[in-house]
């Protein structure tokens, strides 16, 4: 897993905002894979990066443009601030809840939405001790969170867009 120093993200978003506007030198972001725990990418513009795959513990995405960007795959979301578009972040009693459209992770489990609602009680149970007893309390609550504020989707392929001038 790639881990970029600050200059070299802050080089990197860069080149991806001078692509966006078209300019000489512009190059779209790609983090696939990248180590991005504890990166600030707030007020970021990366519509159209392609951040599959990355790791994003404790991101600050706040006010970041994700749309469009390829958010699949994601490693793991814990304690990342969303943006409240395309990566929302809430905290319930004992763990921190962090969603995409596709993913949730809760405290260390990161595992699909389908995969979070279809768990057994005993699959539940085996992630921790105090895990059955929240579940059977914030199941409920979640899915009508993310029922009623989903998490828009990132691309995942995301092709070259232009802006009217």
């Amino acid at each position: 897993m790639k881990t970029y120093t600050s200059e070299q993200l802050a080089e990197i978003l860069g080149k991806h905002r001078s692509w966006l506007l078209d300019e000489e030198g512009g190059e779209r972001a790609n983090l696939s894979g990248a180590n991005l725990s504890g990166a600030n990418l707030s007020g970021a513009n990366l519509r159209d990066a392609n951040l599959r795959g990355a790791n994003l513990r404790g991101a600050n995405l706040r006010d970041a443009n994700l749309s469009g960007a390829n958010l699949s795959e994601v490693r793991e979301l814990w304690g990342a601030s969303g943006n409240c578009r395309e990566v929302k972040a809430i905290q319930c009693e004992y763990w921190p809840v962090t969603y995409t459209a596709e993913h949730m992770q809760i405290g260390c489990q990161l595992h699909t939405l389908t995969e979070w609602w279809a768990f057994s009680d005993d699959e539940i149970g085996s992630m921790d001790s105090k895990a059955l007893d929240w579940w059977k309390v914030w199941k409920p609550i979640l899915q009508n969170i993310i029922t009623l504020a989903p998490a828009v989707p990132g691309g995942t392929a995301p092709e070259p867009t232009t802006e009217a001038a």
